[in-house]
């Protein structure tokens, strides 16, 4: 197992992907194909579970995308179950404190930097490795941990959940900020433009590449400019649909 993702950050690079909300593995295989480095497979918003997304990482290590898994929540069998069925990574929302933090590490690897239980399954090619300790080194090295600053109580403790060692990426979900700021949806807000602005200084003070959420190739390449490395452009349906009402109303037209 080698993270490519991984990586393309640790070198400075900028990373291109896309939420995966729809439970298809074909799509999966599109976003590889068309050159996204990575995809985010949601199970917070989409309707996957554990079962059902192992064909959607099968399809991901097919067309070699990064595949991250967006849990449903934080805890220590959401993350378990997630990452033995194969994902590279995870990406934990609403992570508003340090110990939140610690405790997505500590579930996501195993010993000595973690507590994650121990079974010979996907992730470790059915046992098909060289050995369980040579198995979990592998592990702990190539597994990634991301976590959402999408909260103003997230936000304010951001320089303590940042330094937490073993957190690869600091991602800002700019519409849930706007709505715990109590200003929905308006992500360039002179309060979200500072509270953006803030996140990224803080996840580049501690080492962290600093990821976000786009909807346009212009909003892509402003916030690459800005600095963040990890893109996360749009959702597999919000693409579809734009795509369909452009088709309609030009044909129509």
């Amino acid at each position: 197992m080698v993270n490519e993702l991984k990586r393309k950050l640790a070198r400075g690079e900028v990373a291109l992907g896309t939420f995966i909300t729809l439970n298809c593995p074909d799509l999966v295989e599109i976003a590889g194909l068309a050159g996204f480095d990575f995809c985010i497979i949601d199970t917070e918003h989409g309707p996957g579970d554990a079962e059902s997304i192992q064909h959607m990482l099968r399809a991901a290590e097919l067309r070699g995308i990064t595949p991250i898994v967006r849990v449903t929540n934080p805890e220590a069998t959401t993350i378990l179950r997630t990452l033995d069925v194969g994902a590279a990574g995870i990406q934990a929302p609403q992570v508003n404190s340090r110990k939140t933090a610690e405790d997505v590490v500590r579930f996501a690897k195993y010993f000595p930097k973690g507590e994650r239980g121990a079974c010979l399954t996907r992730s470790s090619r059915y046992g098909f490795v060289e050995g369980v300790a040579q198995y979990f080194e592998e592990a702990n090295r190539e597994t990634m941990v991301i976590l959402h600053c999408e909260n103003k109580q997230g936000l304010e403790c951001l320089d303590e959940i940042a330094s937490v060692e073993g957190v690869d990426v600091v991602f800002v979900g700019p519409y849930d900020l706007s709505q715990s700021f109590g200003i929905p949806g308006q992500i360039y807000h002179p309060v979200m433009v500072e509270a953006v602005a803030k996140a990224l200084a803080i996840a580049e003070r501690a080492g962290k590449p600093a990821g976000i959420f786009v909807s346009s190739v212009e909003e892509a390449k402003a916030r690459i400019e800005q600095g963040f490395t990890y893109v996360a452009y749009s959702t597999d349906s919000l693409v579809f649909a734009e795509l369909c009402r452009s088709i309609v109303n030009g044909v129509k037209a």
